[in-house]
């Protein structure tokens, strides 16, 4: 019987995880931040009240068992400096999905059988999120506002939180975290993609309620937002927010770690093991590697 895995995260780290985890033997669910307020999904959330759908088409595309020509189409964007010029065709579907069902949940699971989706997607809240951040810049902390800002500014991230911050989180996850067997972390965007699940209250009750096991996967490089910051500065934030949540296990590439004692005791204060693993597509790369990724993941579940 296959297990039951939830991946938590948003845009280009939870695609990579949900392409690993889509060629193992798992009942694979989704969540996905509901924050991003740049691009095509920025545009959209800005004119009608829907969760804005960029990292809900990524997952749903990372996921999907369709032909190639349906999933190019669902990723593509519209070239040029009319109004229709940088919106992907699959984020406007999906906002006509949402509109029409009337519910994201409903919108979600019907392009998952249009793309054969290998997995569910669902948003981590039912309505939009904002971010904002108090970053610090050459000693001076400011404020910063929206996932956007936030993921690209160039000082160093003191606090994220959410606003509204007590949102409500979508029942079927609530649901799905209940009922799997493990809870995924990462890759991606520390503080704008990973950390927004830590933040709502009645989320974090039930990862800590839950009798899933816990994996953490590192990030291959930093990025503006967590710049300056270790692999083990990654846990201690992650430890920061959910103080009294246990995981099993940290995985990192082994040629992106540099020392693993640092890491290593890091990943003890969260009560886990570390596993090193070659899960880059090159030394030099920045993007995680599908089958690698899903060969550690096999024997970490396994």
């Amino acid at each position: 019987m296959s297990c039951r895995i939830v991946a938590f995260g948003g845009g280009k780290g939870l695609a990579a995880s949900l392409r690993a985890l889509r060629t193992l033997d798992a009942d694979v669910t989704a969540v996905v931040t509901v924050a991003d307020d740049g691009g095509s999904s920025g545009r959209l959330r800005r004119t009608r009240p829907l969760v804005p759908p960029g990292d809900l088409r990524k997952a749903l595309i990372a996921l999907s068992d369709a032909d190639d020509v349906l999933r190019d189409l669902f990723g593509y964007r519209f070239s040029g400096t009319d109004e229709l010029a940088g919106h992907s065709v699959g984020n406007l579907v999906l906002a006509g999905l949402m509109e029409t069902l009337d519910d994201p949940v409903a919108a979600l699971d019907a392009a998952a059988v249009l793309l054969r989706a290998r997995g569910r997607v669902l948003p981590m809240c039912t309505m939009p999120l904002d971010i904002e951040a108090d970053v610090d810049v050459d000693g001076t902390t400011t404020v910063v506002k929206g996932q956007h800002h936030v993921a690209v500014s160039d000082g160093t991230v003191r606090a994220v939180r959410l606003v509204p911050e007590d949102p409500v989180v979508c029942p079927e996850v609530l649901t799905e975290v209940a009922r799997a067997d493990w809870l995924l972390f990462g890759p991606g965007s520390w503080y704008t993609s990973v950390i927004p699940h830590l933040l709502i209250p009645k989320l974090q009750d039930a990862f800590n309620a839950s009798n899933a096991r816990r994996i953490v996967i590192l990030n291959l490089s930093d990025e503006n937002e967590t710049s300056g910051l270790s692999s083990a500065d990654h846990l201690a934030a992650f430890r920061s927010y959910a103080p009294g949540l246990a995981v099993d296990v940290v995985l990192a590439d082994t040629q992106a770690t540099g020392d693993p004692a640092p890491l290593r005791r890091a990943a003890q204060s969260l009560g886990a093991r570390l596993l090193l693993a070659g899960v880059a597509e090159s030394s030099s790369s920045a993007r995680h590697d599908p089958v690698a990724l899903a060969a550690a993941l096999t024997t970490v579940i396994q």
